[in-house]
């Protein structure tokens, strides 16, 4: 760095920024806006989903099944036809969270050919946009490119309802677009390899326009592309209260625009403990498959497990990636959904020994926990057990995990800015307890040592 040797300016960043913890307890602050049983601080209301893990009785938190709801709509019941002629769902539920209702087909229909037809970019954007100055992490070159996208709006600081639907269509549209660009163009800039720059073709679902760019021959199986659909469904929307969405809460009232919202939004997504989570997942899995030399020996699995959780594998965080959530309890609704349709994409292929070392990491786990640390807590696996397993399978690479989660997240951060714009009425604005000296008495700078 420019100022290091010349400046000290970091020998003490600790410290300056160290604020006594003890403070929320004693002032009753909510850290990270959670209670101290966990449950999240209720910020706002929404009618666009819902999260559900536990039940609070007498004030006491209690475990129960994993419930997520589109629009009342329960996920189960959107994504549970299993049936070979099952259609793709993703604009579906695009619809559902932009409209508040179901399509007709007729809806569906006009819905999808609009979306379809805002994938072109503007002239010149691959060439001076993503392929030039690429940063090497696609989030970021996502958050660059909302940013962008603003240029090309004449209309980019109209609020009306017409403007942002169709904000929100153009991102929805573009988004899968701009991140299958820019993942060849940082393999060329920084991997030397060739870039690959295919036409989308009109006409293909979001999940077929992706692995049809993404793919040096654009072939894939329908069985494949269904499964992309389903994984972008089951990240298309998660509540009003995780970081991205919250984040997007927090920009639209202060009434800034939608591209300067959706990029904070992909600024909050990228980060390690939200949507950037699934690489820690893969990697702690990567790491107990070379360690474990019997996948089928639970014995082994849950030895290992143990020296993971007694900080003395993996990242020595004690923590077992894939496992747990804020809310949920008993099961994940997305994990479910997920490990069903990986098991079927697996059976008898190679990654069906893989799947079933992933059900046992699952079912071990909790076991494991509590064999180690002596403390019992009701926990699942959570989306991120799979869904990176889910990927691989596809040959969809690991820098693409947390863009296709934002590609899928869209919808659901577009629900909330519109409900932000219509009920919101006010900026969002938390109070911060002042713990530190309340006054100091100024010294001229001659007399300071």
């Amino acid at each position: 760095m420019a100022t290091d040797g010349k400046l000290a300016l970091y020998e003490n960043f600790m410290a300056i920024n160290s604020v006594d913890a003890g403070g929320y307890e004693r002032f009753d602050v909510k850290r990270g806006l959670r209670n101290a049983d966990g449950t999240g601080v209720i910020a706002g209301i929404t009618n666009v989903s819902n999260v559900h893990g536990y039940v609070m009785s007498d004030n006491v938190k209690v475990a129960d099944e994993g419930h997520l709801t589109y629009r009342g709509y329960d996920v189960y019941d959107l994504l549970g036809d299993e049936g070979s002629n099952r259609r793709f769902g993703f604009e579906e539920v695009a619809y559902l969270l932009l409209m508040g209702s179901l399509p007709t087909q007729e809806q569906l229909d006009r819905f999808v050919a609009e979306i379809d037809s805002q994938r072109e970019l503007p002239d010149g954007f691959t060439a001076s946009m993503i392929m030039r100055d690429t940063p090497p992490d696609i989030m970021n070159m996502l958050a660059r490119s909302a940013l962008l996208l603003y240029a090309y709006d004449n209309d980019a600081e109209e609020r009306s309802a017409e403007h942002e639907i169709h904000a929100a269509l153009s991102l929805i549209s573009r988004l899968p677009r701009i991140m299958v660009l820019s993942y060849y163009a940082v393999r060329a800039r920084y991997a030397n390899e060739s870039m690959i720059m295919h036409r989308f073709v009109p006409g293909q679902s979001t999940a077929e326009t992706i692995l049809s760019m993404l793919r040096p021959d654009r072939s894939f199986t329908p069985e494949e592309a269904r499964m992309l659909d389903i994984m972008l469904c089951l990240h298309a929307e998660h509540g009003g209260g995780n970081n991205s969405t919250f984040t997007t809460r927090v920009l639209t009232s202060s009434d800034t625009d939608p591209y300067s919202t959706y990029a904070a939004a992909l600024g909050s997504l990228k980060g390690r403990k939200h949507g950037g989570a699934n690489h820690q997942v893969r990697a702690m899995q990567a790491e107990i498959k070379q360690a474990v030399k019997d996948w089928a020996n639970e014995d082994e699995v849950a030895a290992y497990l143990a020296k993971i959780v007694s900080k003395q594998a993996y990242d020595k965080s004690g923590l077992v990636y894939g496992m747990g959530h804020a809310v949920y309890t008993k099961s994940d609704p997305r994990a479910v959904i997920c490990k069903r349709f990986a098991s079927q994409l697996a059976e008898g292929t190679e990654f069906e020994a893989e799947f079933k070392l992933l059900e046992s990491i699952e079912r071990l786990a909790p076991q494991v926990i509590l064999q180690e640390k002596g403390t019992s807590k009701d926990m699942c696996a959570n989306v991120d057990m799979y869904s990176g397993f889910v990927y691989s399978m596809m040959g969809i690479p690991d820098e693409l995990f947390t863009p296709l989660f934002a590609c899928a997240r869209m919808p659901g951060w577009a629900a909330h800015r519109f409900e932000e714009i219509v009920s919101g009425k006010r900026i969002i604005r938390p109070a911060y307890k002042v713990v530190g000296s309340l006054h100091r008495e100024y010294v001229p700078i001659e007399q300071r040592g």
